[in-house]
């Protein structure tokens, strides 16, 4: 065995790690059986209690979501605190993360740590007892128990990444259309704040995820915070480079006084100029990126179409001539 020379074996670690997994699973099956309450008791407590009755299911599993949540927010730091960044620079990095993803809570952070760190505890543990009970233990089942426990380990990376990609997608088509509503209001007669936050009204149901973020600035805004750090930080949040570019323009413009309309109007030329630049760029690269699946898929049929009737004829009528029959 690899692990013989090892002083407490990996076949005496095996059955423990097993029974820890089912112990568990056994317990959150039997709390889960516990918690359902009879019907009878239900309709007993809603006569005791008729405000009961004006909950409905989706308030009841509403409120056991939220109970879900309370425990996890108290179990997150100390499960997050092997994985806790060291220095502020990987802090501010993990907190832009989350907020590219829509994460803005104070325990965001220690909630997706403590996620990271329960994944590869699940992965060593339950994966690797589950694979090492199936093929045994030998060096294909640590493999793959390594492999299950890096994949359960990087999974919430992978899917904060998908929902800050999709959020930066969402803004990104719907910033020219914010733009040219706020040089309606701006030219209106508004001020740069009663335009976002008029855009955020406007655009509540269109586009939610712009919304949200001018509403966020507009709040700030109305607490007291400097414009320019406001700006700065909501391009700085949501992580796209044409709302970034835009926050700049408007600290350029509310620093040296000039006309907030002017540069917002400049700003959703130069944003459509790009777009129509990526637009024709995307145009061109389809002719190469056509050439795959047209060898792969469509050119077989169309040369079987063209050349096996002639590959018959040739087949029946030259190979007998060749052969001498």
């Amino acid at each position: 065995m690899i692990f013989a020379d090892l002083p407490i074996s990996f076949e005496a670690i095996v059955p423990w790690a097993l029974f820890g997994a089912f112990a568990a699973l056994a317990w959150w099956a039997l709390d889960l059986i516990a918690a359902g309450k009879p019907r009878a008791l239900e309709r007993l407590e809603e006569l005791k209690e008729p405000r009961k009755r004006r909950e409905s299911p989706g308030i009841r599993s509403l409120k056991k979501t939220d109970a879900m949540t309370r425990v996890l927010e108290k179990a997150s730091p100390t499960l997050a605190k092997p994985l806790q960044p060291k220095t502020e620079v990987e802090l501010g990095r993990l907190k832009t993360k989350l907020a590219n993803a829509g994460f803005r809570s104070e325990m965001a952070g220690s909630v997706f740590l403590g996620l990271k760190f329960t994944g590869l505890v699940v992965g060593l543990l339950l994966g690797g007892g589950l694979i090492t009970s199936i093929h045994g233990v030998d060096q294909k089942a640590m493999l793959w128990s390594i492999g299950l426990a890096g994949f359960l380990f990087y999974l919430p990376d992978l899917v904060v990444g998908l929902l800050g990609r999709s959020r930066k997608q969402a803004i990104f088509l719907a910033l020219p259309d914010a733009l040219d509503l706020m040089v309606v209001c701006v030219e209106a007669g508004l001020g740069l704040d009663q335009a976002m936050r008029k855009v955020s009204d406007e655009m509540k149901r269109t586009y939610r995820v712009l919304a949200e973020e001018f509403a966020i600035a507009n709040f700030q805004l109305q607490m007291g915070r400097p414009r320019s750090e406001v700006l700065h930080e909501l391009g700085a949040r949501t992580g796209v480079g044409d709302l970034r570019a835009l926050a700049a323009v408007l600290i350029q413009a509310d620093r040296f006084g000039s006309s907030v309309a002017q540069a917002l109007r400049t700003q959703s030329n130069s944003m459509r100029i790009r777009r129509r630049q990526m637009a024709e760029e995307k145009a061109a690269k389809t002719a190469v990126q056509l050439i795959f699946p047209l060898v792969l898929f469509i050119f077989p049929g169309i040369f079987v179409v063209l050349v096996g009737p002639a590959a018959i004829t040739m087949i029946r009528e030259m190979f007998p001539v060749m052969g001498g029959g």
